[in-house]
């Protein structure tokens, strides 16, 4: 399918109104999973014309999205991943773990961004940084389609790595994410190490129904129920 490639439009915007110049752009990984981390991968890329092809990780073929990473991985000024583990999760909700996530991939850039553009319309990063949202961010904006790239590749290593044991649930297939194999390992094995166990998809597994957590840390419903922010399955 045809699509407009991004631009550095949002970033130049930024530079010409506000005099900042270092923009980072923010993409995550993993919210919707049963399994793994959720991964946030911060990049800067400055002006420079992109790698073609670059659009967002979702459009792109495994082999596609691989290669390009290579290429990012060397084109990008800085770029750097943050990671919330299962745990995490579900002690702190899939908000602030995102925030934590984000804030750990930023702080691990050598250069701090005086700005920062992240993908959808819901800012869960916050103070300290200058936030700017963008729907379909990774589709339009260059410097976070790099950062979907990037995220998307490195988490999906991750969970292939996490997968060596584990093969019943198919993670270098389906990254942790729901799936017919996916289900049927957990109603016959149970959640493995590397499961969210504060997730809805407990309640359809009545044999292991008593591993569910619940959040010491609450969360508001609507963002892990399907709400604006979150996504259960």
């Amino acid at each position: 399918m045809p699509y407009e490639p991004p631009t550095h439009t949002v970033e130049r915007s930024l530079r010409a109104t506000t005099g900042v110049k270092v923009v980072a752009g923010l993409d995550e990984v993993g919210r919707g999973a049963w399994a793994g981390p959720v991964t946030v991968c911060a990049a800067v890329t400055g002006l420079r014309r992109p790698p073609e092809g670059l659009t967002d990780s979702k459009l792109l073929t495994p082999k596609r999205r691989a290669a390009l990473a290579v290429q990012l991985e060397s084109w990008v000024t800085a770029h750097a991943l943050g990671h919330s583990s299962p745990q995490e999760i579900d002690e702190l909700g899939m908000t602030a773990a995102l925030r934590l996530a984000a804030s750990r991939a930023l702080e691990a850039l050598p250069v701090r961004p005086e700005a920062v553009i992240l993908d959808g319309k819901h800012d869960y990063l916050g103070d300290p940084w200058r936030v700017r949202t963008v729907i379909k961010g990774d589709q339009s904006c260059v410097v976070v389609a790099a950062a979907s790239v990037l995220a998307k590749v490195r988490r999906d290593a991750m969970m292939a790595e996490l997968g060596v044991g584990y093969e019943d649930f198919g993670f270098c297939d389906n990254a942790g994410y729901p799936s017919p194999v996916h289900r049927a390992a957990l109603e016959a094995l149970g959640p493995t190490p590397h499961h969210r166990l504060s997730w809805s998809y407990l309640d359809a597994l009545p044999r292991w129904q008593h591993l569910k957590r619940v959040r010491s840390v609450p969360e508001a419903a609507s963002l892990e129920a399907g709400g604006q922010l979150g996504f259960e399955f």
